[in-house]
């Protein structure tokens, strides 16, 4: 297996603004344009990222697409992203606005960004954010929930006769403070309703961002090797966080082991292989955004490293009998917990006596 090709998200180079500190940790990136500041990230990223990941239409749209081909040169435009929820006029949601007009504009703006994904050859990530509520007793359910399924289902059927391939990216709370598609598992429940209601969903895929599983307790391996079975496994978002907040911290940084455990998983489902990527979405609020994400990529490549040198039919073999401490040995025999160092500890103690 070769080294699955990656993509970085441009907004880990904005000026990345917090409610608590508006005008943003990095507030110099407001005074370049989107073009301006691509092109110092790809000078300053190089050959680490293969390509990058934009916003419709705060970052990519039909203005500006052309000369942002050109600054990125070899690298590729891999996902274009709807950038819904950074709109003041979908406050109360785009697909689940109570106003029919505000959700005919959301799904009006959503076909303008499949157009241009279909343009230059993209996939079209539906993050639905800002679908949700706020308090108890904001929301019709069932109401919004319909207006949810019917505004995705128009949205996935364009996107078809596009040939562009829609992304689901789940996530429980922000900005939305409860959203509608908060978990793995009501990911997969929205894509067979759409299925059940006659919508061609070959082309509907996953993708699965490591924080918001986190946030939600969702095992990242587990899924993997699940949504792989499920032929619904379609993209990665990379980062890492305490579990609590939406960190998107640089991969690695914290729960190493299930980022290592779905190293290795995603090496046993070949994943990669139909053009899959590792995307990175990260947010470094109070670091150098170009150097944290070189450390985010190349933490990502030791990570993935570590994973090919594990004992794959030892720890295969340790799986099946649900051996969790043998299991555990092979993993950390790769990480150089071997019989040298076994002999090594046993032999100072026995000096010590």
């Amino acid at each position: 297996m070769g080294r699955v090709k990656n993509s970085l998200g441009v907004w880990a180079f904005s000026s990345l603004a917090t409610r608590f500190l508006p005008v943003g940790y990095h507030p110099g990136a407001e005074k370049l344009n989107m073009v301006q500041r691509t092109e110092q990230v790809v000078a300053g990223l190089g050959n680490l990222v293969d390509g990058y990941e934009f916003h419709y239409p705060g970052e990519i749209n039909e203005t500006n697409v052309d000369k942002l081909q050109r600054v990125l040169a070899d690298k590729d435009i891999y996902a274009i992203a709807s950038g819904l929820h950074t709109d003041p006029k979908f406050a109360l949601g785009a697909f689940t606005h109570p106003d029919k007009q505000t959700r005919r504009a959301a799904v009006t703006r959503t076909k303008e960004a499949i157009d241009l994904a279909g343009d230059i050859g993209a996939k079209f990530i539906i993050w639905p954010g800002g679908e949700g509520y706020n308090y108890p007793f904001q929301a019709d359910y069932e109401d919004i929930w319909d207006s949810f399924i019917a505004c995705l289902a128009e949205s996935v059927e364009y996107a078809n006769s596009k040939n562009v391939t829609v992304l689901l990216e789940h996530k429980c709370s922000e900005p939305a403070m409860k959203i509608l598609m908060r978990n793995i598992g009501m990911t997969i429940f929205v894509i067979r309703k759409l299925e059940r209601m006659g919508v061609d969903v070959n082309r509907l895929k996953i993708n699965m961002d490591w924080q918001h599983l986190i946030m939600n307790g969702e095992s990242l391996a587990e899924y993997a090797a699940l949504l792989n079975k499920e032929n619904l496994l379609g993209h990665q978002h990379g980062n890492s966080g305490w579990g609590i907040f939406d960190d998107d911290n640089i991969v690695g940084a914290t729960r190493f082991m299930e980022t290592l455990e779905l190293a290795i998983e995603l090496r046993r489902i070949n994943y990669g292989s139909k053009g899959e990527r590792i995307g990175f979405d990260i947010f470094p609020y109070t670091e150098d955004p170009i150097q944290a994400a070189k450390q985010c990529v190349l933490q990502w490549e030791f990570i993935d490293n570590l994973a090919e040198k594990v004992n794959n039919d030892a720890l295969s073999q340790a799986r099946k009998q649900k051996d969790a401490l043998k299991g555990l040995a092979v993993v950390f025999e790769a990480l150089g917990l071997n019989r040298k160092f076994i002999t090594d500890i046993m032999r100072n103690r026995e000096q010590a006596v």
